[in-house]
C-alpha cells in the first residue's frame, strides 16, 4: 500500500489569516490534533497543532522565562516566543517546517517518519514546477490502523495484479460517493484489500450507512463489503489528526 491509498483527499485547512480563536474552534469540533495552513494557490506553508496553542497569555500559559538565559537569546528568539503567545492569527504561532511525503510513499516510509520526527500526521503534497508544494491529502496515525485492520486477517500479501485491482476498485467508489448529496465520505475512509471494501469512520445515520453498503456492492470486482461505521449526531464525519 502507498500512502494514496489510505490518504483523506478532503483535508480540512485554514489560512495564514485565520484567527486562533476559529483555528480552536475547530480542533475541538472536528477533533483534530492539528490542522494544515495553505495560501491561496493551495501551497501548503505551515501547520498548527494542539501544542501550538498551549502557551498562550489568554490562559496564563506563558513560558515562564528565565532571565538570565534571556540574556544570551537572540532577539529573533525572543520575538518570536512572544508572537507565539501574543499573535492572534495561523500565522504567528504555526510551524513554517512542515514534514511531509509523497502520494506515493510506502507505508513503511511513512511510519519512519513519524517515529523519527514523532509526529502523529503526514500532508501529503505534490510538487510544482515552481518549487512550491500542492497539498494532496494526509495521512494520520488513525488511517494506519485501519489500514493495519484490513491487513490483518490476510493470509497473504496481495499480488501486484490483485493490488491494482483493489486501488482501481476504491478510485471507482469514490468517484461513485462524489456524486452523492447523501454523504461526504467521497475523499477518505476506504480501504479495499482482495476485492473485500471497508468502510470506516462516523456516518450521520443508518440509512447511510446501508447506502454506502449498496455503493460499494454495485462496484465491479467487489467481492464483499465490510462495515465498521458508526452514527455520530454531530453530522459531521471526523478525521482523527
Amino acid at each position: 500500500m502507498l500512502a494514496r491509498d489510505i490518504m483523506h483527499s478532503d483535508v480540512v485547512t485554514v489560512t495564514p489569516e485565520t484567527p486562533l480563536g476559529a483555528i480552536a474552534r475547530l480542533l475541538v469540533e472536528r477533533r483534530f490534533g492539528a490542522v494544515p495552513v495553505t495560501d491561496e494557490t493551495g501551497a501548503l506553508v505551515g501547520i498548527v497543532s494542539e501544542a501550538d496553542l498551549l502557551h498562550r497569555e489568554e490562559l496564563g500559559t506563558e513560558r515562564r522565562r528565565n532571565r538570565w538565559i534571556d540574556a544570551f537569546a537572540s532577539i529573533e528568539t525572543l520575538a518570536n516566543a512572544y508572537r507565539s503567545a501574543h499573535g492572534l492569527l495561523a500565522r504567528d504561532v504555526m510551524a513554517r517546517t512542515v514534514v511531509t511525503a509523497s502520494p506515493d510513499a510506502s507505508l513503511s516510509e511513512i511510519v519512519e517518519l513519524m517515529e523519527r520526527r514523532r509526529i502523529r500526521r503526514v500532508p501529503i503534497v505534490e510538487a510544482r514546477p515552481d518549487g512550491s508544494e500542492r497539498l494532496v491529502g494526509i495521512v494520520t496515525r488513525g488511517d494506519l490502523v485501519r489500514a493495519l485492520a484490513t491487513l490483518a486477517p490476510a493470509s497473504h500479501a496481495p499480488t501486484t495484479d490483485r493490488a491494482l485491482t483493489d486501488r482501481r476498485i476504491r478510485d471507482m467508489l469514490l468517484a461513485e460517493l462524489a456524486r452523492q448529496p447523501w454523504t461526504d465520505k467521497a475523499q477518505g475512509n476506504v480501504t479495499v484489500l482482495d476485492g473485500v471494501v471497508h468502510l470506516w469512520g462516523a456516518v450521520t445515520n443508518e440509512a447511510e450507512a446501508r447506502a454506502l453498503v449498496t455503493a460499494a456492492e454495485g462496484i465491479p470486482g467487489v467481492v464483499a463489503v465490510r462495515d465498521h461505521t458508526f452514527v455520530a449526531y454531530w453530522g459531521a464525519d471526523p478525521i482523527m489528526l
